[in-house]
């Protein structure tokens, strides 16, 4: 028969007799009744709190161990049943596949055996008691598509190791063939697929599973007229004087069982049936979807790698937008506000740059317009540092310094910046420090940063009259130092909600801002990634209305206060100060550097691109240059260039003359490329021409 009608009938069967048994459950009249068990049978239940049994694991959907390791299928179904008619407690443990004897069962202490043939080689067999069949079923030949086959045909027959039983039926109805072990159900399925053997003989419910595997789509199930396959439990028990079960206690815990069997209906069991075949239906694995369309999926594999090489950044894209659409509004919200907080001091510039303009001559206003100007230059710095702090922690590629540092300095420092501002809001602002270890190495700059922030937030968020307290402690920790640093403020404080993500990107809460407290929503998410760099972290408690509570924490090992750098400076105060040649493109930044240097008493040569400062300083004496300002993108030579250019030249002032990277781009890259190149430090724009007047001086 055709394999595609075959299983259309079948579908046929199957969907008739559910419901026939649909029918049967709406009209039926009567049930069997409940079982009525004799003293002794009773007493059997009673004094057995536990029955022993073993299950074959490899018989799906009949019998089989799933997932969780615990027995399964239409035989574990029934037997659920069984333990409800009869009282009796079953406990399941499993066969090995290739070799249960009788010894292996008496020696295992087991009761009961489950999903065992019912036929004259097991009713015959020596040490089992077999029970009357709770399955009936038949069995089915499975073949290679369009076989046609023969029963007098000289056939290879494969057959699980396990199935002795089996071996001794196909002997007596199949004798032509020649039967061939396999350890497993599966490969005798292999073995069959492969053309290794002929045919496989097995229950119709097995073989229905595994032919619903794509692997074996070639497959057949042919029908054997008149091979049953009733299953049924068998008792093991003891003979000829061995230890174990006796066969009158066998053949009471048999009755038990039978009465319990006949108490089921033909539609309960036929339920069982078809809740065990539709729970235990075959899964299919994308090996499966792989095997059945590897050519299809070859082809679309392909397609789909020329499409996402070609859309990868969109694809990016996308994916990001996807995966964040919370940071991506945080970003639509800071973009918003990243607009007010630059325009709004470039406004005050552009209009300070008006109203000195017109008052040349009032020294007092021009004073005080100039003072306002660096101010808001100063605040405008800092939001440009803050994107590139955050995109540089972003792109893990922050670098912190090691050099001694001094806490007590720092505490002092920050507040000192920030007293005078708490004073013009009235703020009791009070400092408490316990630092028995004041000196530790760190990257100052980045530990200042932090609190000045904590700070700063602190006092943006109290109102006028409020307290604001700074506190400092540090213990030692396994060899290293400890710092904590805690500010806390009685202002306005924060709802739980903005508590978890306060240290998002671009993270401000819109009641904050609607009052006047903008900010960019970068420094506390730049604070804390800062402080996990240096081994700490910072935590936030708050309450609406109340206040908050900042605690910055970070690890670093002690060390000795560092040199006396006054006294340095001292001696070295008659020195006469180094000659420049500034390398610089830029004509508006040339001409201030140029004055400023000039109006501090240094005598400065500048050149416009990095050839001309290499020329200058070739055709120069020896001596002419202490010291030169390299930008690093310039024409006709970078500053990379020029650097190795000049320390390349044959004359001892190239190989001590310092040079000064000066750029705008302040990524470790572009550093490590700047120290490979020959030079000395590496300066920052916009120059802090108190640190450039500093580095210039220094020996």
């Amino acid at each position: 028969m055709n394999k595609k009608y075959l299983r259309l009938f079948s579908a046929i069967i199957a969907a008739a007799y559910i419901f026939s048994c649909l029918l049967t459950c709406v009209y039926a009249e009567e049930t069997p009744s409940a079982p009525v068990f004799t003293p002794e049978e009773q007493d059997y239940i009673n004094s057995h709190s536990s029955v022993r049994v073993g299950y074959i694991t490899d018989r799906i959907p009949i019998c089989f161990q799933n997932d969780e390791g615990e027995a399964d299928g239409i035989s574990r179904l029934i037997f659920d049943r069984i333990s409800s008619i009869s009282g009796l407690d079953f406990e399941y443990t499993p066969l090995p596949v290739n070799d249960v004897t009788y010894d292996y069962l008496l020696d295992g202490g087991f009761d009961l055996v489950t999903s065992v043939e019912y036929n004259e080689e097991n009713k015959n067999a020596r040490g089992i008691l077999i029970s009357n069949p709770y399955l009936s079923s038949r069995k089915v030949i499975v073949a290679k598509d369009g076989m046609d086959f023969k029963y007098g045909a000289d056939l290879t027959a494969a057959v699980s190791t396990g199935s002795q039983t089996l071996k001794k039926v196909l002997g007596r109805i199949f004798p032509t063939f020649e039967l061939k072990d396999y350890e497993s159900i599966p490969q005798c399925f292999d073995a069959v697929n492969s053309g290794d053997s002929d045919v496989l003989i097995q229950n119709q419910y097995v073989v229905e599973y595994w032919l619903s595997k794509p692997k074996y789509e070639k497959l057949q199930a042919i029908p054997i007229i008149g091979l049953d396959d009733d299953l049924c439990f068998s008792a093991v028990v003891s003979f000829d004087g061995q230890e174990g079960p006796s066969p009158e206690n066998g053949q009471i815990l048999i009755d038990i069982l039978d009465k319990s069997i006949a108490a089921m209906s033909e539609d309960e069991v036929g339920s069982y049936i078809i809740q065990g075949v539709m729970d235990n239906q075959y899964q299919f694995e994308f090996s499966d979807f792989l095997s059945r369309y590897r050519y299809s999926v070859g082809i679309f594999i392909v397609a789909i790698i020329v499409i996402f090489i070609l859309g990868i950044y969109v694809t990016r894209q996308r994916i990001r937008i996807a995966q964040s659409r919370t940071e991506a509004q945080a970003k639509s919200r800071f973009l918003s506000t990243m607009s007010h907080e630059i325009r709004t001091p470039l406004n005050g510039l552009i209009g300070l740059n008006f109203l000195m303009s017109i008052n040349l001559n009032n020294n007092e206003k021009l004073e005080e317009y100039l003072k306002q100007s660096s101010i808001t230059a100063k605040y405008l710095l800092s939001l440009v540092n803050d994107i590139l702090d955050s995109s540089k922690l972003e792109a893990r590629k922050m670098d912190l310094t090691s050099e001694p540092v001094d806490i007590s300095l720092i505490i002092n420092t920050v507040s000192s910046i920030l007293g005078n501002a708490m004073q013009d809001k009235l703020i009791n602002f009070s400092v408490s420090a316990d630092i028995p270890f004041p000196y530790v190495l760190g990257d100052k700059v980045r530990i200042q940063q932090v609190i000045l922030n904590l700070l700063d937030n602190a006092r943006k968020f109290t109102s006028k009259g409020g307290i604001v307290q700074l506190s400092v402690s540090q213990t030692e920790k396994d060899g290293n130092i400890l710092t904590s640093v805690v500010v806390r403020d009685t202002g306005k404080g924060m709802s739980e909600e903005f508590q978890k993500k306060v240290f998002d990107l671009f993270a401000q809460e819109l009641d904050t801002v609607s009052k006047g407290n903008q900010g960019t929503g970068l420094g506390l998410s730049i604070s804390r990634r800062l402080a996990r760099l240096m081994g700490g972290d910072i935590t936030c408690e708050s309450v609406k209305g109340e206040g908050s509570l900042f605690t910055f924490t970070f690890t670093a090992p002690p060390c000795d206060p560092p040199k006396d750098e006054n006294a340095e400076k001292s001696a070295g105060k008659d020195k006469k100060l180094p000659s420049i040649l500034i390398a610089e493109d830029n004509e508006l930044n040339s001409e201030i550097l140029l004055e400023l240097l000039h109006s501090e008493g240094f005598e400065a040569v500048l050149c416009d691109n990095g050839k001309k400062a290499y020329e200058c300083f070739k055709n120069s004496a020896p001596g002419t240059f202490d010291v030169i300002l390299m930008d690093l993108l310039m024409p006709e030579m970078n500053g990379f260039e020029a650097a190795k250019a000049i320390r390349d030249l044959d004359r001892e002032d190239a190989k001590t003359v310092r040079i000064f990277a000066c750029t705008a781009n302040s990524f470790i890259e572009e550093k490590e490329k700047a120290y490979e190149s020959g030079m000395n430090d590496f300066i920052t724009k916009p120059i802090d021409i108190e640190v450039l007047l500093r580095k210039l001086k220094a020996r």
